[in-house]
């Protein structure tokens, strides 16, 4: 058998990364990320390494980028793209070593960085600095990823893909990793994917603590750190001074403020959830969706897990609502030609059709089924609230991100990224462009704490009229680096970057004034804040204030025009921090002379989740499959020369499901369960046992559950949670005089001790 990876390229030849170091420094909410990759030329020629499909956060600010080849240093700088391009491109034609660093103009979340030339038994390490914001998970934890995987990204017909990638258990380099975490508040803890060295706290008040990867670890998936602050998520303001060498009035020579929002809505308003809208739900159904959720050898797989959170999804849809389930690959179809009004002869058409889902759609294409529903005409008085389920590997994902940002005046998008390698750019610019809310569910995560969470917020009342308004001293103004707001959720942070201007003659306290309409309420929340200047914060802020400007400019509807690219170009340079329009160039001249030789090129692989073919013989293997899976979907197709063909497939051999999605699985549409056999086998008890206490009802058969679920499934509260308030609403309908009997009988029955106001009764 050939080996085709290893410490080899998919041509057999010597991969030169060796290795990566990465240090990161979390300050509260924001995280500066330093990488260092090691390179080494082993051959007999100069070296062209190129990674073409480096990784990176969507959100990033990339904003230092060097390489030290023995003892020289060389820092890059920023340049015009297609500038940066050609001065490469001379240097390695000329003889000299030459660094360069580009980000994909359709996605923002890959970088291609290229090493040359590298002299045959010559070493060189490479610096790449960033900056980004963590983002806030449905626990309270604030989650770090630093992105490894880059599953194959799937190219629409007539594009081509250049990814390079090997089976993750195979990637050829090591990673090192370390986290220094600090804030004004104690540090609870830090958890990960991956298995870390105990924490280490670094002051007696734990505001201070590092953290690093178990030795021997690979970098063979998602590094994720969920990091959880004492009383955490409090609104705060950041003054960051401008840079000294900066000219007065620019961006960077002035100072920039970072606030973060928290609003709170009134809660006679949040008390009165909606119980209408339309609920289309998009689910991804390509191959990759076959894969298991995490690295276990048995774990759930993609499809199953989107299976049941579907099934928990339609449960818990308030009666009176419309939708529909599509499903594409590289074609789509949907449930219903039209979204339905929700009943439970609906709810049960959909379900029979969402068992049989499975990922055998193909490939990734998302862009027809978004401009298939987004044709659809709404229904009035019922807002339609959108739901994208996908591992997120597109190419085509500016494509995308601005079709929905043209439909989302009239929808609101949630979505949610499945696994490992899944695009940041596309769940979080999605979200953000369609005013919903993005989610990601890797490992071990279940995804159903987290599409709640996202439902929670669809049944919020829609925040219209969003504005901004700054009180700022006298001789201070303000220009706002952040787009406008255009969704606000309970308790959910917001952020805005501003560049200040002018020097206050006296008092430094602020103010800043979120107004906006809430279910017809005029409502607002306020930020007090002084102009005093934070110490130590280096020029972060201003980064990330740079990145979320140069976004803004680069997701301007259609094309960007001239002067679009031109003030892009202008910022990425001024501010060190890259867009789709310039590139980092690094050129080391030394002492002139010209390396010899002619220029050997090396892509360097990524890990991937799937292996596309390997040689055995004069036969071919077609595959694909999760290399760790043992039940997963394949076919191992065999052809030879004789080209005859044997096939050997298996489906997967799903697990039973759980007491809790069973229950949940036999509610009706309107709320209530019935006195049946499948009710007492969930409950775990036989139907006898169900019928001595009570003559059989569905009010009895209805309370049975909720204090089963009460009793033994609070720590899933938040997954049952809206359909046992249509239970509860259903109960109260029926204006049933036995119910305090049932509630005591219903304990006795189950062994618990539920009282009747915890079940809303």
């Amino acid at each position: 058998m050939v080996n085709c990876c290893g410490l080899l390229t998919d041509k057999k030849e010597p991969v030169p990364l060796k290795g990566i170091e990465v240090e990161v420094e979390v300050r509260d909410h924001v995280a500066t990320v330093v990488s260092t990759l090691h390179y080494e030329n082993k051959e007999d020629k100069p070296l062209e390494a190129v990674f073409v499909t480096f990784p990176m956060p969507a959100d990033a600010a990339v904003c230092h980028f060097s390489a030290k080849i023995g003892q020289t240093q060389v820092v890059a700088e920023v340049q015009e793209k297609q500038k940066a391009r050609e001065e490469y491109d001379d240097a390695l034609s000329s003889g000299q070593q030459a660094f360069l660093l580009e980000e994909s103009e359709q996605s923002p979340d890959i970088f291609s960085l290229s090493v040359g030339s590298l002299p045959p038994e010559e070493s060189a390490s490479i610096r790449l600095e960033y900056v980004t914001e963590l983002a806030v998970q449905a626990d309270d934890g604030l989650r770090f990823c630093l992105p490894a995987v880059l599953n194959p990204r799937y190219q629409p017909q007539g594009g081509s893909a250049q990814v390079t990638s090997v089976p993750a258990s195979l990637v050829p380099y090591s990673l090192s990793f370390s986290a220094r975490v600090s804030s004004p508040r104690p540090v609870c803890k830090v958890e990960s994917n991956c298995s870390l060295d105990p924490l280490q706290y670094l002051n007696t008040e734990q505001t201070q603590a590092s953290v690093q990867l178990a030795a021997g670890h690979k970098f063979d998936r998602d590094v994720e750190l969920l990091i959880y602050y004492k009383d955490a998520h409090q609104p705060a303001a950041v003054v960051e001074a401008g840079q000294a060498s900066a000219k007065p009035g620019s961006l960077m020579g002035d100072p920039v403020v970072m606030l973060s929002l928290y609003p709170e809505f009134p809660q006679a308003v949040m008390s009165k959830m909606t119980s209408c809208g339309e609920f289309v739900f998009l689910l991804d159904r390509s191959g990759s969706m076959d894969c298991p959720m995490d690295n276990s050898h048995q774990g759930e797989t993609r499809i199953s897990s989107a299976r049941d959170t579907l099934l928990l999804l339609l449960k818990s849809l308030p009666v009176g609502c419309y939708f529909n389930i599509y499903s594409f690959g590289s074609r789509y179809d949907s449930i219903f030609p039209k979204s339905v009004e929700y009943s439970q002869k609906s709810m049960e058409d959909a379900l029979k059709m969402v068992e049989k889902m499975k990922a055998d759609m193909g490939g990734t294409e998302i862009l027809q089924p978004l401009k298939q529903i987004f044709s659809q005409p709404c229904i009035p008085r019922q807002p339609r609230q959108f739901f994208i389920f996908t591992d997120g590997e597109v190419e085509n994902t500016k494509e995308v991100i601005n079709l929905v940002k043209k439909n989302a005046a009239s929808h609101r998008c949630f979505s949610f990224g499945i696994g490992e390698g899944a695009s940041s750019a596309l769940i979080t610019g999605v979200a953000k462009e369609g005013g919903g809310h993005a989610q990601f569910i890797t490992g071990t995560d279940r995804m159903q704490p987290k599409v709640m969470q996202s439902l929670r917020f669809a049944l919020q009342p829609a925040v219209m009229d969003i504005s901004v308004t700054w009180d700022l001293p006298k001789g201070v103004s303000v220009t706002p680096l952040s787009p406008s707001i255009k969704n606000l959720f309970q308790g959910q942070r917001s952020l805005l970057y501003a560049q200040l201007t002018g020097e206050s003659t006296g008092a430094s306290d602020s103010c800043v004034t979120v107004k906006y309409r809430l279910a017809d309420h005029p409502s607002q929340n306020q930020l007090h804040f002084s102009l005093k200047l934070t110490e130590d914060t280096g020029l972060t802020i201003h980064r990330l204030g740079a990145r979320t400007l140069i976004r803004s400019l680069e997701t301007e509807d259609g094309e960007p025009s001239g002067g679009v690219k031109e003030k892009v170009v202008e910022l990425s340079v001024q501010s060190g921090v890259s867009s789709a329009f310039t590139a980092f160039i690094a050129v080391n001249k030394g002492d002139g002379k010209a390396i010899q030789g002619p220029l050997v090129r090396r892509n360097v692989p990524t890990p991937s989740k799937y292996v596309r073919g390997l040689c055995i013989g004069s036969r071919t293997i077609i595959m694909l499959f999760h290399i760790d899976a043992t039940f997963c979907n394949c076919c191992l197709i065999f052809s030879s020369d004789d080209e005859s063909e044997h096939t050997l497939s298996c489906e997967p051999q799903q697990p039973p499901r759980e007491p809790l999605l069973q229950l949940i699985s036999l509610q009706k549409a309107s709320g209530s369960w019935l006195l049946e056999p499948a009710l007492a086998a969930a409950l775990g008890k036989t139907s006898e046992e169900l019928e001595k206490p009570k003559p059989p009802s569905e009010v009895w058969a209805t309370i049975l559950a909720l204090i089963w679920l009460h009793g033994f499934k609070m720590e899933a509260q938040d997954e049952w949670e809206f359909l046992a308030m249509k239970a509860v609403s259903w109960l109260h309908a029926q204006k049933a005089p036995c119910v305090a009997e049932c509630v005591d009988a219903g304990n006795a029955l189950l062994g618990v001790k539920v009282h009747k106001d915890a079940l809303g009764l």
